[in-house]
């Protein structure tokens, strides 16, 4: 009936089938291609003597919505380029849902954004029991476009819709069918069988189909009362959940809001008219490009995936501490059988404590259920003996962040792996490659540096030693992602990429605390600036006995820098002996709230310990430039040396291990967004501060050229020194 590169249309047994297969792709998506093949399709449909259609997907998932490519090109075109572009997908879904038979989306896996849109513009939706449902524009600093505002209201109810779409959520098949966005929920084998029978039935005039139509192109059944208690609800909650760098909640529910009294076609210009204004804010520019960043991402991680040797089938971890028993949690979570060793059964039993809690976590909240937990807990091995690791394809070292101790467990490990067996440190400072000196293969060597708490940040830094094989950095990738984790490859140094910009930032904090501005403020203007919390808050969190010997790592490796003639402020608070939110006090008091989560309160000891300066009229602008410029240095230097890769992986690799602002872009695209040249010209204003302040040389580069680190095809080569 129609055939096109994206699109398939044929006839069964007085049924249609279309289908969704884009080539050359993983999933389908709706690109400008796949809408303008849509039209075609429905071009024949609207005069065919077919009986109902089905729409399915020749991949393994249905449709993942649109092509987030095209559309943060066209957010920067101007209204009308937004609204032309979104227009014709528009009309198509109000023709689907005209057509003189019954329509049934198949949805296997996968239906987002878009591909809800069109299901929803469907009289029915059927999904395989593992599929997952939603509208997650708003996690991209949009709304729905395509009728996502107008439709599921109608379907779902006004509750579910505006929960949905404020929240971004993925939903199971099984919450959808209950909230009647699924009508049936079947085996994936099942799943056409199941559409014919349903369209025939329509055929057969046995389903009311049309009076589902007419509910989707009705106002929503509500009076004032309700509606106005709903919208305030949501209003409340909506605020306090998205916060004041987020619009696109808002507009979702003023959208919905607008619509609700109208008809679907009446409340589809609400929603284009909100659309289009969200779409030219600088916050969706910042996510959808964090978004095609994400997706640069996960292609690295699956390159390097493919050039793996073996699959890591048996993980190991040595060391059964917070970090170690939270390494062994994550891999029990995901399916991964794992030894977990360590010397005395304290240990042993801390590392199972943790691992018990993140999961008990997962029950409460209802993402997982006791036998659940218990099949988990099952697949982690105790032992206080190495023999057992012999059946280990990896090993993750966890113990002490100390040099001689990792040496001596690393060289007992590989006596006891298998020979081909991966080894890898999970160490956040110390060299790779001086690890390495202690190992009889070097090349089967890499550094795992997950970050804490391990369940809850998704990065993972692959390190690559001078030795390290790239099978060896292929296998820690794969097993890192099998583990669910955002895998970036870096290349060996002095805290490797995270915590050498990280600890920039930090020198940036002392250096404000030093000329006597209250630490208080500045965790309080860095919060307000996006910041998840503050340096001082951060750094009790961190624990000020591993920060202090960080920095001292730092200071060593980078003197000009990050070097000091007196102690800096974690140094003085340490030696004080204060460790930080996991000793009860630090910059902050803890103390649990009644949920058991620790409450903080500005510790008066360290307000005589550090002092303020009533002089030191720093205005907040000034704060977060003297903040940031150091990270911002520092991350441009790693890319010259090439510690990191890409533009992309350096921006995601702040977002996913240091919690930047996501609304901001990453830490590059911010300074894209100020643009190179003035934020040069604003570090001039800062030159008396310091090394940390003068703009590194790519920077400089860019400034010269008018160019941007998201604008050019290659960072200019220039020299550097540390």
């Amino acid at each position: 009936m129609y055939h096109g590169e994206i699109l398939t249309l044929t006839r069964e047994a007085g049924l249609a089938r279309l289908e969704f297969n884009t080539p050359d792709a993983s999933v389908n998506v709706f690109s400008r291609k796949a809408i303008a093949e849509l039209t075609g399709a429905l071009d024949v449909l609207e005069t065919s003597d077919v009986t109902g259609l089905m729409i399915v997907s020749a991949k393994d998932s249905f449709l993942a919505g649109a092509d987030i490519n095209e559309f943060s090109d066209v957010f920067t075109a101007g209204a009308e380029a937004i609204a032309e572009h979104l227009l014709p997908n528009i009309d198509n879904f109000r023709r689907l849902e005209a057509l003189p038979f019954a329509t049934v989306a198949v949805i296997n896996k996968l239906a987002l954004g878009g591909g809800l849109e069109m299901a929803l513009a469907c009289d029915y939706r059927i999904a395989d029991s593992s599929a997952k449902v939603g509208l997650p524009e708003t996690r991209l600093g949009i709304i729905p476009g395509w009728g996502g505002t107008v439709r599921l209201p109608r379907v779902a109810g006004l509750d579910t819709a505006l929960e949905w779409i404020a929240t971004g959520q993925e939903v199971a098949a099984n919450v959808a069918l209950k909230a009647q966005v699924l009508d049936a929920v079947v085996d994936v084998a099942q799943l056409q069988d199941c559409a014919i029978d349903l369209l025939q039935r329509c055929a057969r005039g046995e389903l009311p189909y049309l009076t589902r139509r007419n509910q989707k192109t009705q106002p929503l059944a509500l009076n004032k009362i309700e509606a106005g208690l709903a919208f305030e609800s949501a209003k409340a909650m909506i605020t306090q959940r998205a916060g004041r760098h987020y619009p696109a909640p808002l507009a979702a529910l003023a959208a919905i809001r607008e619509g609700a009294a109208s008809s679907a076609a009446e409340a589809a210009q609400f929603e284009l008219a909100h659309f289009v204004t969200v779409a030219q804010t600088d916050t969706a520019k910042a996510l959808s490009g964090l978004f095609i960043a994400d997706q640069f991402i996960a292609k690295t991680a699956r390159q390097w995936k493919a050039k793996s040797s073996t699959p890591t089938h048996q993980l190991a971890v040595v060391g059964a501490g917070i970090m170690g028993g939270g390494i062994a949690c994550q891999a029990a979570l995901r399916g991964l059988p794992v030894i977990l060793k360590d010397i005395d059964q304290k240990g042993i039993d801390l590392g199972l404590k943790e691992a018990a809690k993140v999961l008990g976590r997962r029950v409460d909240k209802g993402k997982m259920s006791v036998p659940e937990l218990a099949q988990a807990l099952t697949r982690i091995q105790p032992t206080l003996h190495y023999q057992p690791l012999a059946s280990a394809d990896m090993a993750v070292e966890a113990v002490v962040e100390n040099v001689s101790v990792k040496k001596s467990v690393l060289a007992e490990v590989e006596a006891e792996l298998a020979a081909g067996a991966v080894l890898a440190s999970n160490t956040s400072t110390i060299s790779i490659t001086e690890l390495a000196t202690a190992l009889q293969r070097p090349e089967q060597f890499c550094g795992l540096h997950f970050f804490n708490p391990v369940h809850a940040m998704p990065l993972v830094e692959v390190i690559r030693g001078a030795k390290t094989s790239d099978d060896t950095v292929a296998r820690a990738v794969a097993c890192a992602t099998a583990l669910g984790k955002k895998a970036i490859v870096v290349n060996d140094c002095a805290g490797f990429l995270v915590n050498r910009v990280l600890f920039a930032y930090f020198a940036g904090f002392a250096g404000l605390v030093d000329d006597g501005v209250d630490y208080t403020h500045i965790d309080q203007v860095m919060t307000h600036w996006g910041w998840p919390m503050g340096p001082g808050h951060l750094l009790d969190v961190v624990g000020l006995d591993t920060a202090e010997h960080a920095e001292q790592t730092m200071a060593q490796a980078f003197v000009q820098r990050m070097g000091r003639t007196t102690p800096s402020p974690t140094a003085k608070l340490y030696q004080a002996g204060l460790l930080g939110q996991k000793g009860g006090k630090g910059f902050y008091c803890y103390e649990q709230d009644k949920r058991g989560r620790p409450q903080k309160t500005p510790n008066p000891e360290v307000l005589a310990l550090l002092g303020t300066d009533a002089k030191a009229k720093i205005d907040d602008d000034t704060i977060v430039l003297r903040m940031m410029a150091p990270l911002v240095n520092e991350l441009c230097r790693t890319l010259h040396e090439g510690v990191v890769g890409s533009v992309a992986e350096a921006d995601m690799a702040m977002v996913y291990g240091l919690g930047f602002p996501p609304h901001r872009g990453g830490v590059l695209r911010w300074v894209d967004s100020i643009g190179a040249r003035a934020f040069c010209t604003q570090l001039e204003m800062l030159k008396t501060e310091g090394p940390l302040y003068q703009a590194e040389p790519v920077l400089q580069a860019l400034a010269a050229k008018g160019d941007s680190f998201y604008g050019c095809s290659a960072l200019p080569n220039v020299s550097s020194t540390q």
